[in-house]
């Protein structure tokens, strides 16, 4: 079975060279050891480690059982969650669909997504667009009192149920939420839903080879066996792929390149890389630490970051994911005329001119002072997207450990949360709402 593969070779040369991700060998064999032994900080956050490989396929099945029920009665499926209860199952669904499958007439519903903003118009227009048809909804949250996700599952749900009836929606809103615990768990068992749980001790960024991404993917109408099965593939394939992209990551981190670019040539990883920034973002930027992650899309932004990436401060590295094989082929036509001056690369694919707008570009970008790391996807299919999901997490668990810090906690993002409380006068925060009216 062909893998996702990682090459480092042009990481070096400039800011750094072999003998410095072999100085942190040592380190990163130490990290791995932490995560698999289970005695680092955030260690009762590790369900994630070896969940590819316990997931049974009674499991799979009945995940699979409800997508179909939601498939075959619903027009669209909304899924609510913020951050690692959507980011993945996004990544994942547009990885594998069609570009413009939101124009086209499919045999399933669309997914749509809601509850990971505070938009006005957005969620109006997601109440239009599903008005006077059959929906379903999964809502995920382990409390069910999150702001973002909690204002769009009470608008949703009295809209379901005011179109369709109570019935239609207690058997059509799937709750993913704590084991005993929380409103959204109340709600579910007095209201019969369909539940499954968020695990414990795996944390929303690691989430996605769960209920919270597993199930929408499966209403999206792809194959959760194989996804899962690309996670076991890396899973007990060995460390080599993940301790290579922790250590070279750290050195560069180490040499000053503070900013991480994932970079990509295909359209449909945009997702990806949000997902990938989350990960990266809330598990290592902490402690005053920490590689910032940016993405780009290429070759779109080469006409508008390109300029920055190629001449700008030298404080960056790029990891680029290479996907070797499309499922289309588009080849260019020859033209009498030739106006446009391509027939030099007419009767080649749009693949080939990509893979030399690719290659051309990682060899500048190193010639500009930009380590590259590359990563190769053999094609955009089930199996190896979940590879890809799972070597991100495993490395990203390494690597965090190799910085110094807690990889599975996340202090800082209740900041705003608090601020944000004290502004509306939530009940509880009186004292808060006094201090920031003061500061106001």
């Amino acid at each position: 079975m062909s893998k996702i593969a990682i090459n480092n070779s042009t990481a070096f040369g400039g800011a750094i060279s072999q003998a410095d991700v072999d100085n942190l060998r040592s380190k990163a064999l130490a990290a791995a050891a932490t995560l698999e032994n289970g005695d680092g900080a955030g260690n009762d956050f590790l369900g994630w480690l070896h969940l590819p490989s316990s997931i049974t396929r009674d499991e799979l099945n009945e995940l699979q059982a409800t997508a179909d029920k939601l498939r075959r009665d619903c027009e669209y499926v909304v899924a609510i969650g913020i951050g690692g209860s959507y980011l993945g199952a996004k990544a994942v669904i547009d990885a594998l669909s069609d570009s413009f499958a939101a124009y086209k007439k499919s045999n399933g519903p669309k997914v749509l997504f809601a509850g990971n903003n505070i938009g006005e118009d957005y969620i109006h227009e997601l109440m239009g667009l599903v008005d006077g048809h059959p929906f379903g909804i999964i809502v995920i949250s382990k409390s069910g009192t999150t702001t973002e996700p909690a204002i769009a599952f009470r608008l949703l749900k009295e809209q379901l149920e005011r179109q369709q009836g109570r019935k239609f929606a207690s058997g059509h809103i799937i709750a993913i939420t704590d084991a005993a615990r929380g409103a959204l768990r109340g709600l579910a068992t007095q209201e019969g839903y369909t539940t499954y749980v968020i695990p414990d001790n795996v944390g929303g960024r690691f989430s996605v080879l769960t209920p919270v991404g597993l199930l929408p993917i499966a209403v999206a109408g792809f194959d959760i066996a194989e996804l899962v099965a690309g996670a076991v593939d890396i899973e007990q394939g060995g460390d080599e792929p993940m301790l290579c992209y922790a250590q070279t990551r750290n050195a560069l981190y180490q040499a000053g390149k503070k900013v991480e670019i994932l970079a990509n040539f295909c359209p449909r990883l945009h997702n990806l890389a949000e997902w990938w920034k989350q990960l990266y973002g809330e598990s290592e930027g902490k402690d005053g630490k920490g590689i910032f992650p940016a993405s780009v899309d290429f070759t779109t932004d080469l006409h508008s970051m390109g300029q920055w990436i190629q001449d700008g401060e030298r404080t960056i590295f790029e990891t680029v994911i290479t996907v070797e094989s499309q499922s289309a082929k588009v080849v260019i036509p020859s033209d009498d005329d030739d106006l446009d001056g391509l027939n030099y690369i007419a009767g080649k694919r749009v693949d080939q001119v990509n893979k030399m707008a690719e290659l051309g570009t990682r060899l500048a970008h190193v010639d500009g002072g930009v380590p590259n790391i590359v990563i190769s996807l053999p094609a955009l299919k089930e199996r190896y997207i979940g590879q890809l999901i799972y070597f991100f997490e495993k490395a990203c668990g390494i690597s965090g450990y190799m910085l110094g810090v807690n990889p599975f906690n996340q202090p800082g993002v209740e900041a705003y949360k608090k601020n944000m409380f004290a502004l509306l006068g939530k009940p509880g925060y009186e004292e808060a709402t006094r201090a920031i009216q003061a500061r106001l």
